[in-house]
């Protein structure tokens, strides 16, 4: 009797579990499937990053939407800062261990936030999954300490010459090649300058590279000028300045910047507002963002009144690179979503949606190949740099002294006119009691 009842309990029971199977999978009037299991939370990823311009937000809230689509488990949670908070809200949150998942790294920190174990490396991620073939090496080198990749880029940058067609013409001076590969040499510089400037109307030939001012600005625009002569900051090895930023080719290409101001002439320290496009600055070193800015000029259009040509050159042709990338917390819980996200926006057509809508340079050869506008005049002309002629500032976790060092190093001899070997001197001095104090057992 026992073994009878049993049976038919069982009987009963998997009778039930089927008809709830059969309810739960049945479509409803909708034509919807009832879901088995409920649903889950999705993991929610924070992501900082400064706070850009209107295109910038747009491109990134356009590709978080689109991510969320295809991966529904998982919700980017976005969060901007102005840029003069960025650095210190972020290095106030990793220090208190609540750092955001997702960050935006200026390239040359890299190496501050690797060394101190802030960041997660993605060597294996990038080798494996993100087609690291498809950066330029110089590229992949401002992405890299000790020999391991810890961020990843969807924009690159470049800087070129601008000139004032206008005030060209009125000196008689033809107009520079557009040709990426044909720079005009920085004594050519010089020589338009001293036909163009009119002091009696205020004309000005020149500004080198941004004037003075604070930021990270001083040394992206001004390191140029030291490796166009074969010069650099450090060592290979990074361990000094000594011998490198006090070498005969830098003292030759501090000199040369000198004379712009003291000199020749041809450059001022002070500037009236807006003068490139009021016409009292023939010749102007301008990032590749700038072509965006004069886009809403409306009496100041390319063509027809300025044009742009090639960074000039020293013993080289060389140009900056290098901007903010994408990293990982290490102390990020979803290290492997993370970099969903990251491969996500940092891919092919990631980047190419990112570039649509806010005209900057990408990062990935493919997606220059691809965009009929960067192969073509003016943007073909950062393209060419970027690809062939680039170079990133050093690598090193000392990088905020070096900056500093380069910024002062510029302004002593520029804007006060002291002796240049000195100043390199006193560069190198400031660089080097950075790395023995980082050094320090």
């Amino acid at each position: 009797m026992q073994k009878r009842f049993l049976f038919i309990l069982c009987f009963v029971t998997l009778l039930v579990l089927t008809l709830v199977v059969i309810y739960l999978l049945t479509p409803d009037e909708k034509g919807d499937t009832k879901k088995v299991l409920p649903s889950t939370q999705p993991i929610e990823l924070t992501f900082w990053r400064n706070r850009g311009n209107e295109t910038e937000n747009k491109a990134f809230e356009d590709l978080i939407s689109s991510f969320e689509k295809i991966h529904t488990g998982i919700k980017i949670k976005m969060k901007t800062i102005p840029y003069s908070d960025y650095e210190v809200r972020l290095r106030t949150e990793i220090a208190t261990g609540t750092p955001p998942d997702i960050m935006a790294i200026d390239s040359p920190t890299l190496a501050l936030y690797a060394n101190a174990g802030s960041l997660l490396s993605l060597d294996s991620f990038m080798r494996e999954e993100g087609e690291v073939g498809d950066f330029p090496p110089s590229t992949v080198n401002g992405l890299s300490y000790n020999n391991e990749i810890y961020i990843v880029p969807i924009v690159e940058s470049s800087i070129a010459l601008f000139y004032n067609k206008h005030l060209l013409k009125e000196a008689g001076v033809p107009y520079p090649s557009p040709n990426p590969n044909e720079p005009l040499t920085w004594d050519e510089v010089i020589e338009i300058a001293e036909k163009v400037k009119n002091t009696k109307k205020g004309i000005f030939g020149l500004d080198p590279g941004q004037g003075f001012g604070d930021g990270e600005a001083p040394a992206y625009f001004k390191l140029p000028f030291l490796w166009q002569f074969g010069a650099n900051v450090l060592s290979p090895d990074a361990k000094t300045a000594s011998g490198y930023l006090d070498s005969e080719n830098a003292i030759e290409a501090l000199q040369l910047f000198q004379d712009f101001y003291h000199n020749n002439g041809v450059a001022t320290m002070e500037l009236p507002p807006n003068s490139f496009v009021n016409g009292k600055l023939a010749m102007a070193i301008l990032g590749s963002w700038s072509l965006k800015d004069f886009e809403g000029q409306t009496n100041f259009t390319l063509g027809e009144d300025f044009g742009v040509a090639p960074l000039p050159k020293g013993s080289f042709q060389v140009a900056p690179n290098g901007g903010w990338a994408l990293g990982i917390s290490s102390q990020s819980n979803s290290p492997k979503e993370a970099w969903m996200f990251i491969k996500y926006v940092t891919s092919y057509e990631g980047m190419k949606k990112y570039v649509t809508i806010t005209g900057d340079l990408p990062s990935r050869y493919s997606v220059i190949k691809d965009i009929p506008e960067l192969n073509q005049y003016p943007l073909n002309i950062f393209s060419e740099q970027l690809l062939r002629h680039s170079q990133n500032r050093p690598v090193t976790p000392i990088y905020p002294v070096v900056s500093n060092a380069i910024r002062v190093l510029f302004e002593d001899i520029g804007l006060g006119g002291k002796d240049v070997r000195s100043s390199a001197n006193e560069a190198v001095a400031k660089i080097n009691a950075g790395l023995m104090e980082f050094n320090k057992p």
